[in-house]
């Protein structure tokens, strides 16, 4: 028996069900809510792709990716079979409207073998381009207007700039309200950002401090170690710009920033990520180029392997411009941040792995102690470790054992494994997925908050593409990126904080 209540009875889309996404992402964490009794008692889920799967086909080609990408592999404990039986596979051309009978079909047969109206889902797992025309076959069936129980799932990246993510915007709000759209973003479901709302909004003594008056500047890094993957053709029309920072890296930057919500309410949350993301500085394209880096890797080596560089990689212009690394500087133009400096940086190829928050503290405005015993003085700094380490650090002076008094700075870490060892953390898609089927939007990005992010970059964006760089490429693989980013964050006397591995 479960504890907690399930979502009600659903019938689940998968346009894309043949795709990677759905083998390494979606199907793996319906089968982990499965297990943990969260998914609803009565449900659907139907791929749907062009390629030619018999069901058996199709459930163990599922499996597999189960067994290679879930958290639990090795636990099916006998359960597979039993879900396996609610998933099923239409093959059709999703660009044929007739073709679209049988989403009706299959939602009809169900109401009537559960006895109730179902959730409908459409889960949108396709190249961005072919968002629109699934999307307006959609629109034409009767379901899409029933408000209440059909929804849509888009992923990112929703739009390649804003004026076309406010196209998409327009055109998805002629076929469904905005209660329907769900534009996901899977760094919103991580277990660390939500616990940014917990740490801010549930404890009395960060909150008075989390301010302009105690923070010196702000730091969020999410470095990667790999480079395209195979991503050759999509990433070359991407960027780091657009692929990280438009997105990921503002949602983040939103729930540092964002004032108190009176409420956990999905849109009194949004509403105070939107105010963070209409209060960012605009940039004038003068001031682009001391406030915003751009990197592009070069061939060289990682632990001993030759990597190439990124024009070399598949898919790729051999004069491409395409920035593999970004580093930005932010102000927030409000009575809690005005003045603060806010970097952020993101690049492929780097050092580490890591995707770090870090609040540095300002300086104690005394210091009475012997000079001897301040010569580690450093000040305070919160530390909130996204990936690969999921912890929060804070570091403060303490004495060292000893006759005299020597200071020095310490940590205390809460660490997520090591408190909740055995309750395995739901992964970002199980979370995002969850609470699609529940018709809670908290974690999805509302119309308004998609097109204020490609506001913030859009002046970095179009400064870029009319400047061809001189320096591609600029960084080495292994390396912490290129050293223009560094000088910008030493122009205001700071350095980028690296985590020890």
């Amino acid at each position: 028996m479960t504890n907690h209540k399930r979502p009600p009875a659903s019938v689940l889309f998968i346009f894309g069900g043949s795709g990677d996404l759905n083998y390494r992402k979606l199907t793996p964490a319906l089968y982990n809510l499965f297990l943990d009794d969260y998914m609803p008692e009565k449900f659907e889920i139907a791929g749907i792709g062009r390629s030619a799967y018999t069901i058996d086909a199709y459930h163990e080609h599922l499996k597999d990716g189960i067994t290679k990408f879930s958290r639990r592999k090795g636990e099916e404990n006998g359960h597979w079979n039993e879900f396996s039986k609610n998933v099923t596979y239409l093959q059709m051309d999703a660009e044929d409207q007739a073709a679209y009978s049988v989403i009706t079909d299959l939602v009809k047969a169900k109401e009537a073998e559960w006895g109730t109206h179902p959730n409908v889902i459409f889960y949108l797992a396709v190249a961005p381009q072919l968002v629109p025309a699934i999307a307006t076959k959609l629109g034409s069936l009767n379901l899409c207007s029933d408000k209440a129980s059909t929804r849509i799932v888009i992923e990112k990246p929703f739009g390649h700039d804003l004026q076309s993510a406010h196209d998409l915007n327009t055109l998805l709000g002629r076929m469904f309200s905005e209660e329907q759209i769900y534009r996901i973003d899977h760094y919103l479901g991580k277990e660390t950002v939500q616990n940014i709302i917990a740490l801010r909004f549930a404890n009395a003594m960060f909150e008075p401090v989390w301010n302009r008056n105690f923070i010196d500047h702000i730091q969020i890094t999410a470095s990667e170690t790999v480079g395209l993957e195979g991503r050759g053709g999509y990433y070359e029309n991407s960027g780091a710009l657009r692929d990280m920072v438009q997105n990921h890296i503002l949602q983040i930057l939103c729930m540092v920033a964002m004032e108190a919500p009176v409420s956990f309410d999905a849109n009194e949350i949004r509403n105070k990520k939107v105010d963070v993301l209409n209060a960012i500085r605009p940039f004038s394209r003068e001031k682009v180029h001391e406030n915003a880096v751009r990197g592009q890797y070069s061939k060289g080596w990682r632990q001993g392997k030759a990597v190439p560089g990124y024009r070399e990689e598949k898919g790729v212009a051999p004069e491409s411009a395409t920035d593999t690394y970004a580093a930005v500087k932010f102000y927030i133009d409000n009575w809690r941040w005005q003045g603060v400096p806010i970097y952020v940086r993101t690049g492929k190829h780097m050092h580490q792995k890591a995707t770090n928050i870090t609040l540095q503290f300002r300086p104690a405005p005394h210091n009475a102690f012997p000079t001897e015993s301040a010569e580690t003085w450093r000040p305070n700094r919160l530390t909130i470790s996204i990936q690969p380490e999921m912890d929060i650090r804070m570091r403060f002076q303490a004495k060292r054992p000893g006759q005299s008094m020597m200071l020095e700075p310490v940590e205390m870490v809460f660490n997520f494994d090591e408190q909740f060892g055995d309750q395995h953390a739901p992964e970002a898609y199980e979370t995002l997925l969850l609470d699609v089927m529940e018709g809670d939007a908290t974690l999805f990005m509302r119309a308004d908050q998609v097109e204020a992010a490609w506001k913030v970059v859009m002046p970095i964006l179009e400064t870029w593409e009319n400047r061809t760089p001189v320096d591609f490429p600029n960084y080495a693989p292994d390396s912490w990126g290129p050293e223009d980013a560094d000088a910008m964050i030493a122009r205001d006397g700071h350095s980028w904080i690296n985590l020890p591995k």
